[in-house]
């Protein structure tokens, strides 16, 4: 009986010291990699333990390149291998190429490519069984390109920036677990064509997530090779965030292909052009009913681009358009095309709360050669807009604008408006003077008008 009760206080000293260790490695998070090194070396139970639950510690072997893989003794158990380097450094690639050459056993590898790459790369040949999570980022100017050979069936997470694959697809079409996939920069000698994505995205039924950025406008499909839409598209059952990056020929073909029932963000960003023709993305939307519930827009410029965001919470982009331009005059026309032509009307005539403001970003300048006719364009859409929100930069704009709004053109912009909020009242000069002949006109037309200051507006 002592023999079996001193056994039972030894299992639950064990399960008592396990669960002190897993916490360690969930509040920690990657720094547990090194703690249980410490651990095993303090008496033999809490080796026994840590060695004993490898799964539930996530136990794994982190190399970087100051790990001398091969001079290693194999005093550890077979343990999954974590790669990890971001430096630029001439030595110590050695060691990484090591720990890659041992591929039945890298969960995880993160290397940010420079120096030595095409050694580093030529280690990275055909299946890693194992492997999970691979990020490979790029900053030279002739990007590396992974061998075709690689594989990773259990891969669940794929990040790669300017750092083309020639084998891609096939990769992907083999990690039918992945959860996130991340293409940013995606050079034009990594091109990957919308019909060829689209194959490899209807065999993830586990993707959540997808970034798809390319580096410059040259990226686009072929005019003369373009095909026109399957008749039936293929669901993305758990995709909830698409982001992509690119010219709106791209993005039309690809939302054409695609369902996503449960999206729940979509982040677009299109080169600048003078013409937005998207009525597949207009589509696109319509039939993505958790993309419809808003009632607020905002409207943003800055030095760099001009985007319209519909929050989901007063902290979270439900529904961005940005389109990457400079010249003032471009992005007010490119925003109005926007707000005309692709959101759906239904979108659009939900807005209640609009906002038009100026990105603080340094260097922001705007010209003051812009016609009044392009703002009220702008506006025009906006028919259900109860409260305008205006920042310093632009109410004296928009002011000049409304003023014009005058007899029978009363109700021909923001008909409904009822509040105009000011980041700060301007109470003398040309602002007051346009802003007051908007305001005598609509109280005039019995359309009241009310104006106040609201500080800060939302970010």
């Amino acid at each position: 009986m002592l023999n079996v009760g001193r056994m039972t206080v030894d299992i639950l000293i064990d399960d008592v010291l396990l669960e002190i260790f897993y916490f360690l490695v969930v509040e920690f998070g990657i720094e547990a990699d090194k703690w249980w090194r410490t651990l095993v070396h303090v008496c033999r139970k809490w080796r026994n333990v840590v060695f004993g639950s490898p799964h539930r510690l996530n136990l794994r072997l982190v190399c970087s390149d100051r790990t001398p893989v091969r001079e290693m003794p194999d005093v550890w158990p077979p343990l999954p291998i974590a790669i990890y380097h971001h430096v630029r450094l001439k030595s110590g690639w050695d060691n990484i190429i090591a720990a890659l050459e041992r591929n039945n056993r890298v969960c995880q590898i993160r290397l940010k490519l420079h120096l030595q790459w095409k050694k580093v790369l030529d280690a990275v040949q055909g299946p890693f069984p194992a492997l999970t999570h691979l990020t490979l980022l790029s900053d030279i100017e002739i990007a590396p390109v992974v061998p075709d050979s690689f594989l990773a069936p259990r891969l669940q997470d794929l990040r790669l920036e300017r750092v083309p694959i020639p084998g891609l697809p096939k990769l992907l079409l083999s990690a039918t677990d992945l959860g996130h996939l991340t293409l940013r920069r995606i050079p034009h000698s990594g091109y990957i064509s919308p019909e060829a994505i689209v194959t490899c995205l209807s065999t993830l039924p586990t993707l959540e997530t997808l970034y798809l950025e390319f580096e410059s406008p040259r990226s686009r499909p072929n005019h003369q090779s373009r095909r026109l839409p399957p008749p039936t598209r293929s669901v993305l059952p758990a995709l909830i965030k698409l982001y992509f990056t690119g010219v709106s020929e791209y993005l039309e073909d690809l939302v054409a292909r695609i369902d996503s029932p449960l999206l729940d963000c979509l982040d677009i960003r299109l080169f600048h052009q003078l013409i937005f023709d998207t009525p597949q993305l207009t589509q696109f939307i319509s039939r993505t009913p958790t993309l419809e519930v808003h009632d607020q827009a905002r409207v943003d410029f800055s030095n760099l681009d001009v985007r319209v965001t519909f929050p989901k919470t007063s902290s979270s982009y439900h529904l961005t358009l940005k389109v990457l331009c400079r010249q003032p005059e471009w992005q007010l026309s490119s925003m109005a095309q926007i707000c005309t032509s692709i959101f759906p009307r239904s979108l659009i005539h939900m807005v209640e709360r609009l906002y038009i403001r100026g990105r603080s970003y340094p260097g922001f300048l705007w010209q003051d050669d812009i016609e009044n006719s392009q703002w009220l364009e702008l506006l025009h859409p906006f028919t259900a807009v109860k409260d305008l929100y205006l920042s310093k930069k632009f109410a004296p704009r928009i002011a000049r604008s409304l003023q014009e709004l005058v007899g029978g053109r009363t109700s021909e912009v923001l008909p409904t408006l009822q509040s105009l909020f000011l980041e700060d009242l301007y109470p003398r000069g040309a602002f007051e003077e346009a802003i007051g002949k908007f305001v005598a006109a609509r109280q005039l037309s019995n359309q009241p008008v009310a104006i106040s200051q609201r500080r800060p507006f939302p970010r």
